[in-house]
């Protein structure tokens, strides 16, 4: 048996009671931080459910999942624990397909995740169009796709929020002024006026506890000091007059 579980959007203490019963009873438990910044106590939450949690990198998820995580499911009940809701980040479903495949039967435990998180802004959720990722740029690989995404998402009145890169491993979280300025440079290759220093967007940190939104220009925002990771940054599309009026309240002067 494999029970996916949500660790919630901000730390250890966003678990809920139906994933303390399971991960209580469970006979090993795994936990993967690769997919979202999560700011967790591991010796508290390891003090919490009373086993100790095994982490898995990227690559063990992702690649040798039968050696692991998918070999102790096969006869025990496991656990793997992921930030936010299991459900959001593809590496988990592909998880499921491939216990599936081996006969696991598996057992999601959902939470809360920056999806609903997003509404603490005051914009309406269901006016999110695509949902967009904003990588480090590497020396070969700066895509475009972002800027692409958001033309797209602002063409038909919809806001877009963009999540953006962590590389754990290496220490690195990008931060909202980081993001502004991957996608100004963008803007500066394309000239297309999608995302200028004028455009008016959000930036967002550790939304579920400590939270910080601040609305204002491009060119402001990204002089703000956000402070701890996980951040994201979104950009309105057409805005309701309710929405409107909420975004004043985190105007940035």
């Amino acid at each position: 048996m494999l029970y996916l579980i949500g660790l919630g959007i901000y730390d250890e203490r966003d678990i809920t009671l139906r994933a303390l019963e399971i991960l209580r009873d469970v006979e090993r438990v795994y936990a993967e931080f690769y997919t979202s910044a999560f700011n967790v106590n591991l010796k508290d939450l390891e003090k919490l459910i009373g086993k100790r949690i095994h982490i898995l990198s990227r690559n063990d998820l992702e690649q040798h999942p039968e050696e692991n995580i998918l070999k102790d499911s096969l006869n025990k009940k496991t656990a793997l624990l992921a930030p936010g809701d299991p459900m959001v980040a593809t590496t988990h479903v592909d998880i499921i397909l491939r216990a599936r495949k081996l006969g696991i039967k598996t057992k999601v435990i959902h939470a809360s995740s920056i999806y609903s998180a997003v509404a603490e802004t005051g914009l309406q959720v269901y006016k999110f169009g695509k949902t967009t990722s904003i990588p480090f740029p590497e020396k070969s690989y700066f895509p475009t796709s972002p800027y692409d995404v958001l033309r797209e998402n602002l063409k038909n009145g919809m806001h877009t929020l963009f999540l953006l890169d962590i590389k754990p491993e290496e220490n690195k979280f990008m931060s909202v002024n980081d993001a502004i300025k991957i996608i100004l440079k963008i803007e500066e290759k394309k000239k297309e006026y999608v995302f200028t220093k004028e455009t008016r967007c959000l930036g967002v940190a550790r939304l579920g506890n400590n939270s910080i939104i601040r609305f204002g220009r491009a060119e402001d925002l990204r002089n703000y000091n956000f402070g701890k990771s996980p951040h994201a940054l979104i950009v309105p599309g057409k805005l309701h007059f309710m929405e409107e009026e909420m975004l004043k309240t985190f105007t940035h002067p």
